[in-house]
């Protein structure tokens, strides 16, 4: 099964935010490119929330290039086989902690946002990872810095986004 594929079968399962997905399978049905970064009209794009919920934390990486707070994440690559496991692999590369889980039950949320030129739109598949005990972060070159955050902490110095995400996710555990 190609990684398009996977994403259709992933969105049409997927129960929450109805509308949104519905945009989401318009703009694939559209793009039969829309996988891959060099969709210019969007592209699709798989992310992670690292969280430790034994110590009540998230990690979050300080973007390199938008200077947030944001998830691990970002775009597929050929190799990847599965949303899943591209969300995955985000998190690992840029946590550098080895042993993440899936959460179970498939994506968390959905998050379209527009980018800068000359691409429009991530059309972000979100989903959360558990962190096995005694992580250790380490920094990627993708980011300028990484950190754990409290639950609480966390709408303090993040959008969003990622507070929706974090809420989402904290229901799901």
């Amino acid at each position: 099964m190609s990684l398009y594929d996977d994403a259709v079968l992933v969105l049409k399962s997927y129960e929450d935010q109805t509308d949104l997905r519905q945009a989401y399978l318009d703009h694939l049905a559209a793009h039969p490119d829309g996988m891959w970064k060099s969709c210019h009209a969007g592209h699709v794009t798989a992310s992670a929330l690292v969280i430790d919920p034994e110590h009540g934390r998230v990690l979050l990486t300080l973007h390199k290039k938008l200077r947030m707070w944001l998830q691990m994440g970002g775009h597929c690559e050929p190799e990847d086989t599965s949303l899943e496991r591209a969300a995955l692999r985000e998190a690992t590369e840029e946590s550098g902690i080895t042993g993440l889980t899936l959460l179970p039950g498939g994506p968390v949320r959905l998050d379209r946002h527009p980018i800068p030129p000359p691409c429009h739109c991530h059309y972000d598949v979100q989903y959360a990872v558990l962190a096995p005990p005694g992580a250790v972060q380490e920094i990627s070159d993708e980011s300028l810095d990484l950190r754990w955050f409290a639950y609480d902490a966390v709408a303090a110095v993040a959008d969003e986004s990622v507070v929706r995400l974090l809420e989402a996710t904290r229901a799901r555990l």
